[in-house]
């Protein structure tokens, strides 16, 4: 498969995906936990069925020292045993936050309420900014069409 356009060989893609990239670097640094934003990224990937980003977060995630039984089971983590009820709220506000379309009113107050309960206000910006971010990179992956599969840990950053 080849992607449609080129990210970076593309003027108007270029230039918008650098800001992306930018908003993504700048997570570093915060609160949250690096393994809980690994398994956000990866669950919001899942949902968008955006390959580069499964395969790169996957990757990235067991680099930074997660098992792959735990990311074999992201997708399916309400019924899961290896995840904390952090990241339980992290996940449940990550899939509620991509599946804005899917439930009236947006994200319920339950939910966010669950997620405040383990996470500083600190901690549920760069949550939220995770979320945005990295629904941004899929839905312009899937878009071009950008395969998955060859990812190197570090490779982008």
């Amino acid at each position: 498969m080849e992607p449609r356009l080129d990210l970076f060989g593309n003027a108007a893609l270029s230039k918008a995906f650098k800001h992306i990239i930018a908003a993504s670097k700048s997570l570093a640094g915060t609160e949250l936990p690096g393994q809980t934003v690994e398994l956000v990224l990866l669950r919001v990937s899942q949902i968008n069925s955006c390959s580069v980003c499964i395969d790169m977060h996957a990757k990235d995630a067991v680099a930074g020292g997660e098992t792959w039984e735990r990311l074999n089971m992201v997708a399916g983590w309400r019924e899961a045993k290896v995840f904390t009820e952090a990241e339980r709220a992290a996940l449940e506000l990550a899939e509620e936050g991509t599946r804005i379309a899917d439930g009236a009113g947006g994200v319920p107050d339950e939910v966010w309420d669950r997620a405040a309960k383990h996470y500083d206000e600190e901690q549920l910006g760069a949550l939220v900014a995770a979320i945005a971010v990295i629904n941004a990179f899929n839905r312009g992956n899937v878009m071009l069409q950008n395969p998955g599969g060859d990812y190197v840990p570090g490779q982008w950053g």
